[in-house]
């Protein structure tokens, strides 16, 4: 690939060999310096090639390759700060961990899985980075989703200045600190890049980015991926933006870009972009064959650029090195990493005991008995969304770290209209209030895209904030849903319980609204009860609202709190406030109705559905049925269940969301290999069609089912 046409204007003596001595030496660098960045990428290019060799060996099971994008990399590594910046890279970036302190050893742990693995334990791919002593953040495989993270993390230091409790260090911050984060050219093509980037610019973060530009996303080539083929083109018109494009197989104007874009940063002018145009010279990864898409000349082009032997001539020409001096680094070098990989292969592996580990905390368990607290009841009766924001309330004010943000839940966004204006506090007023009484920097809104919420709450947790985000209906979590499922959930786990982001993710769900229609009345929890690593909990009445609200602030882990919004503001339900310390357990379900005829477990809408069907039946029949209500979805409370559905001997599950593949037949499915021989009857389900909800109310009636639909269940089973 071309030197970029349209790089910013550099000194031509960083390219000539007889000046690269002097133009290093203006840039502040001296020989030795240089030779060490050498060095650094020379020991990157080895290991690249020992991890190929030993892939081929069937010693390790993956290999992706950071070969070519050696020298923007050592330039970040030299002039950024270990253990003070933080760090998003993506998988090519072996040289900056490299440089920023990462061993040999270190490296190659990763890639034959080690337990000594300082990434994940062995638990991710290799060149998925984490290392938190170094402040480098735990990466997934997913393209994109850490620009996002990097935009909250970058947010932090602003919060922690704005807030006075804050101040004791117990969240560390810099006024000068910078957030590296990383992707190839293809990445870009992402929407959640472009969020980032909206966001940084918007709020002036102190964000760097690294694009680093081979060509190629795999076999497709830039010019497919981006328009005009030139990423720093199109992102040109964002303000405060600072771009510098540079070939980045020349070190010295690497350096030179690395350096005023680093400035840019710290200084706290806003966000910067190194566009740096690099090679591949090597396969997109070993599961990969490039001779497929590139031809010969263009990938002997590569190699005429390849800075592994153009630095090292000029190191020799200049003279900071002489040829025999090259010979002895190399030698050097090359000895090291064949260590590293003896080590590496000797190393421990972890024990298959070890795989639950760092699923959820290790110190705080939010199933506890520390999380069983009897409420103090004062005041008057509220409704669920008023003892939500009555939680919200008093935990803000007892925790400084709680942020919250999401779509219109500040009271205003500019400030000079608090006072003014009633203030909105969420399209269901739950966090009305928040923002006048803690102010704007821990209440404010986000723009209207749901990836960004989560991503950026991710970012801001893995520092040590509490953000609670609110995803203004379940209908539109959808973008989000990347970030929920592979980066949230897993965060702990796949840093092996060095990185966590306890994020609580508060969502208006489901239906029974008279006109919610398709897309104001969505269910679908079993979609993250599938998904290891986050709780989940539904709330039927204002009391446990608040409990269970309080509990998953409380917990250190990432919280799914899905609001029923059909009972918002139903009279049955209210509650007098539980008190500033009422908490509920996770995973303890609560018997609404004591029956001896049939169970029925449920929750959410369905609970107060369920009890007047019980009623009824009682009534006109006699028949005594048992209502579980489960709040918690996961856990749940399998203790409960098992104990109604040995005394009762007929059970129903019942939920708003359709009936195939939903919750209850977990617990059906269950219930039926465990408890078969106490059952005297089938397990039954009552759930909603499998449609969609519908606008007109007399068919959204039909498609959820109602009480009738309930005491119709309980004849039907008592009667088998």
């Amino acid at each position: 690939m071309a030197v970029p046409k349209n790089a910013k204007k550099q000194d031509t003596t960083a390219g000539n060999s007889t000046g690269f001595a002097a133009e290093a030496a203006k840039l502040g660098l001296s020989a030795q310096t240089v030779v060490g960045m050498y060095r650094t990428m020379y020991t990157s290019r080895k290991l690249d090639d020992r991890e190929i060799a030993m892939k081929r060996q069937n010693q390790i099971y993956f290999q992706i390759s950071g070969a070519g994008h050696e020298v923007p990399l050592v330039c970040a590594g030299h002039l950024l700060r270990p253990s003070y910046d933080y760090f998003f890279p993506y998988y090519r970036d072996r040289a900056l961990m490299l440089a920023l302190g990462m061993t040999p050893e270190e490296v190659l742990y990763q890639a034959v899985g080690a337990e000594a693995d300082p990434n994940s334990g062995g638990r991710q791919m290799p060149c998925h980075w984490g290392h938190r002593p170094l402040h480098v953040v735990t990466k997934s495989s997913c393209t994109g989703t850490q620009f996002l993270q990097a935009a909250g993390a970058a947010q932090v230091g602003s919060i922690v200045e704005a807030v006075a409790a804050l101040s004791d260090g117990s969240i560390p911050s810099h006024s000068d600190e910078v957030m590296y984060v990383s992707s190839g050219d293809g990445t870009t093509s992402q929407g959640e890049f472009w969020e980032s980037l909206n966001s940084a610019c918007m709020l002036k973060l102190p964000v760097l980015y690294m694009i680093e530009d081979n060509g190629y996303a795999i076999s497709v080539p830039v010019e497919a991926q981006t328009a005009g083929g030139s990423i720093s083109a199109l992102v040109a018109s964002f303000p405060d933006l600072y771009i510098e494009e540079v070939d980045g197989c020349d070190l010295l104007a690497s350096y030179a870009a690395v350096e005023r874009a680093v400035n840019y940063v710290r200084e706290r002018r806003g966000p910067a972009m190194v566009h740096a145009h690099v090679i591949r010279p090597y396969s997109h990864s070993l599961s990969d064959s490039e001779e497929l898409y590139r031809p010969a000349e263009e990938l002997a082009a590569d190699l005429l650029r390849d800075p592994i032997v153009t630095v090292a001539k000029k190191l020799v020409e200049s003279g900071m090195l002489t040829e025999a001096e090259l010979a002895t680094l190399k030698s050097e070098v090359d000895a090291k990493v064949l260590a590293a990989a003896d080590t590496a292969m000797a190393a421990a592996r972890p024990g298959t005991e070890t795989v639950l580990h760092h699923m959820y905390s290790p110190t705080v368990d939010p199933t506890s008995e520390a999380f069983a607290t009897e409420p103090q009841f004062s005041g008057i009766e509220g409704t669920m969304v008023d003892l939500i924001n009555s939680c919200l309330q008093t935990e803000m004010a007892r925790d400084p770290r709680i942020v919250v943000f999401g779509e219109d839940v500040a009271d205003v966004s500019r400030v000079a209209n608090v006072g003014k204006v009633k203030g909105k506090g969420g399209v269901f007023k739950a966090t009305h209030g928040l923002q006048t009484k803690h102010g704007g920097d821990r209440v404010f809104n986000s723009p209207l895209a749901e990836a960004n919420i989560i991503g950026r709450a991710i970012g801001m947790a893995a520092r040590g904030l509490k953000p609670v985000v609110e995803i203004q209906f379940f209908d539109y979590i959808w973008p989000a849903y990347m970030q929920l499922r592979n980066e949230l959930s897993n965060f702990r786990w796949r840093s092996n319980g060095t990185w966590s982001a306890p994020v609580v993710v508060r969502v208006p769900i489901g239906g029974y609204l008279k006109g919610g229609a398709p897309y104001h009345s969505q269910s679908g929890e079993v979609l993250f009860t599938h998904i290891p690593g986050l709780r989940v909990v539904m709330p039927s009445n204002a009391q446990d609202a608040a409990g269970l609200l309080r509990t998953a602030i409380r917990c250190d882990d990432p919280v799914m709190f899905l609001e029923p919004k059909h009972l918002y503001r139903q009279t049955y339900n209210k509650s007098q406030d539980p008190g500033d310390d009422y908490m509920i357990p996770f995973g303890k379900a609560r018997t609404v109705r004591s029956g001896s005829d049939l169970t029925v477990i449920t929750y959410g809408c369905l609970v107060q559905r369920a009890y007047k069907a019980a009623q009824d039946v009682a009534e006109s029949e006699g028949i005594e049925v048992e209502v579980i209500d489960l709040r918690s979805l996961a856990p749940y409370d399998w203790e409960a269940i098992r104990a109604s559905v040995m005394r009762t001997n007929k059970v129903i599950v019942a939920h708003e969301d359709h009936m195939s593949f939903g919750y209850g037949a977990e617990i059906a499915a269950r219930i039926s290999d465990e408890l078969f021989e106490y059952l005297d009857g089938p397990v039954r389900r009552v759930a909603g069609m499998d449609t969609f909800v519908a606008y007109e109310p007399s068919l959204e009636d039909v498609i959820l089912p109602q009480t009738d639909d309930l005491a119709r269940a309980m004849r039907e089973l008592h009667a088998y």
